[in-house]
Formats: structure tokens, sequence, C-alpha cells
């Protein structure tokens, strides 16, 4: 939403504004990180802080209703035909290339992706951080520096979904169904594994678009529940056991 509002208010081109969006997202992810893994709030605690975070982001969205547009949401200005300065483009294809070059560079799995990480990748526990501090890795560092990719990623998510969309409102922003759905997504996938929060989206996806046209209004949720049951199931198999 901020890229947004430099577009309309100040004219400031996606080009400039959306690396000074991932910015801001990359300061405060840092801000709230560094206490948290600082001071051994980690798991399900970090989700709950994080979750928190949303929460006021939504509320000061909402609050300030007469810059952001509040709950009705925010329409950035549009420009005529296809637009590369403003970042706007009628066909889907172009949206559809930019999103697949996006996802093959994939960062969070290059900042991981050394065997002294092993034990920090697949084990966010105690003896997990323990075994990657014993192989030489600076755990705290390392989970700033994930923690700081993912926060710039989902910026750059955040502010392409905008110019794709061309329509921006808190629940896209900060909601916890958007937050829930990436979740699901990366534990049904499989949280361990380069490809898995992939796989995982593309079946959460695919099964929430199923049930919208086979259901209509009548499964509305059912999508979340179905994933959260599977989300349930798979996070108590081995990674191991992964086929993917």
């Amino acid at each position: 939403m901020s890229r947004a509002l430099l577009w309309n208010h100040l004219g400031v081109s996606p080009w400039i504004g959306i690396p000074l969006s991932m910015a801001a997202a990359g300061v405060l992810a840092l801000v709230v990180a560094y206490p948290c893994f600082r001071f051994r709030i980690t798991g399900h605690y970090f989700v709950l802080v994080t979750l928190a975070l949303s929460g006021i982001v939504l509320q000061v969205i909402t609050a300030t209703r007469d810059y952001t547009g509040g709950s009705l949401g925010y329409t950035p200005n549009r420009v005529p035909g296809n637009q590369l300065l403003a970042l706007q483009f009628d066909d889907k294809i172009t949206w559809y290339l930019i999103a697949l070059f996006v996802w093959l560079v994939r960062p969070v799995d290059l900042a991981l992706d050394r065997p002294q990480h092993e034990p920090l990748r697949h084990g966010g526990d105690l003896g997990g951080r323990g075994r990657a501090a014993a192989a030489g890795v600076n755990v705290t560092a390392e989970k700033l520096k994930i923690t700081l990719i993912s926060a710039l990623m989902t910026a750059l998510a955040g502010a392409l979904y905008c110019q794709y969309q061309m329509f921006i409102s808190p629940d896209t922003v900060s909601g916890i169904a958007v937050s829930l759905q990436m979740v699901f997504a990366a534990i049904v996938g499989g949280v361990y594994v380069s490809l898995g929060p992939t796989v995982g989206a593309i079946i959460t996806i695919m099964l929430a678009e199923i049930l919208r046209i086979g259901f209509g209004t009548k499964a509305v949720g059912w999508d979340n529940l179905v994933s959260r049951r599977a989300a349930g199931a798979v996070h108590h198999i081995p990674s191991q056991g992964h086929p993917w």
C-alpha cells in the first residue's frame, strides 16, 4: 500500500516506490525480529508476535482512511494502455512472466542452501539451534537474514499484486486470512524442502477454486478448513517422507 500512496500522492514511479516499500518492510522486520531472537522468542511465540504486528498494521491502515481509503480499500491512479514506467500492463501474460521471474529467484532457498545450515533448516527447536551453532553458524544472524529476505520478498509480492489488481485493501495487505493461507501452503507442501511452498500453494489454491466453482457461496471457508486439517496431518510427518 505504501507504494500506491507514493504513486498517487507524490507521483513516485513504482520503480522507485517498490524498492522504498521493500526497504521499509525490511527495517520493520529487523526491528521486530532482533529483540525476539535475542531473547529466544521463537517458534509459536514468534508467530504470535508477527500476527500481532499484522493486526496493528491493519488497524493503522483502517484508522488513516483519509489517506489509505480505510476498510474500503485503495486504488492506484491508472494510466492508459501499457505503461512500463508506471508498471501497468493490460495483458496477463506480462504479469505471468514477471511472477515467474520472481519465483525463479527464490533467495530464501539460496540463503539456507549450505551444508552447515542443515541443522538450522530442519530444526527450529533448541536442539536444532545447538547443532547449527556447533557447526559454526551464527544462529541469530542467520535467522535475521532469513527474516529480512522474507520481508523483502513479501513486500515485493504485495507491490506486484497491487499493480496487477490495481486495488489494495487492509484484508489483502494485513488480513489474518492471507497469513494463514501462506502458512497452510508452506506446511502442506513441505516446510523443509525447496519446492514445498510452491507445491502447497498449487494444492491450496486449486482446492479453493474447485470449491468455489463447484459449490459457490455454500463452500465459503471450506478450503481453509481442509487446508488446516491437511497442514495438521502433514506437520507430523517427518520431512524425509515428503514425496517432493
